[in-house]
């Protein structure tokens, strides 16, 4: 093996192991605890509702063998494209629920009733990945969730009259959180 393809494939290894630990690290802690090696994983789904497209759960995890519990909020919406279709998910740790509500009151109440120059984002984002929030473009303020991160195709586009629904939801799921 030459030392032009010895360090191709060093170079490879490295980066495959990298965005392998850069994926593992892009999940919530509900979801690392429902993966975790050695254990009998029972999941329980609770519908709340949902806001556009976008289906709203929780799931509790149940670690079968410990007894240990957890829980989550899932949202869930299914993307359809010209020849298939597929389900994008994100799930949102208990202690990350709080978060995104005050995100959505703060936009609600100072940044929709606000005008910007330029183009500007304003968004809330979760440890695996989920990220909600606004923009101003072309004289307005646009809403959106985006369920997975690196997923163009899991853009939940809302209006503003969706916010107070998706604050409605998520409050009622903090409750069975």
């Amino acid at each position: 093996m030459t030392k032009t393809n010895l360090a191709m494939v060093i170079f490879l290894l490295t980066s495959t192991i990298s965005i392998a630990q850069t994926k593992d690290q892009e999940l919530s802690n509900a979801e690392k605890f429902s993966a975790k090696a050695g254990a009998l994983i029972q999941k329980e789904f609770v519908e709340i509702g949902s806001v556009k497209d976008a289906k709203i759960s929780v799931i509790y995890f149940t670690d079968l063998i410990t007894s240990t519990k957890q829980s989550a909020l899932k949202f869930e919406y299914e993307s359809t494209g010209k020849y298939s279709s597929s389900t994008k998910a994100a799930v949102l740790d208990a202690d990350e629920v709080d978060g995104l509500i005050k995100s959505i009151k703060i936009i609600q109440e100072k940044i929709f009733p606000s005008t910007a120059t330029n183009y500007t984002e304003v968004s809330f984002k979760s440890r695996g990945g989920f990220d909600a929030g606004c923009y101003w473009s072309k004289g307005s303020w646009s809403t959106y969730l985006k369920l997975e991160k690196y997923d163009k195709d899991s853009y939940v586009f809302l209006g503003k009259d969706d916010f107070p629904t998706l604050l409605e939801l998520l409050e009622q799921a903090k409750t069975k959180l």
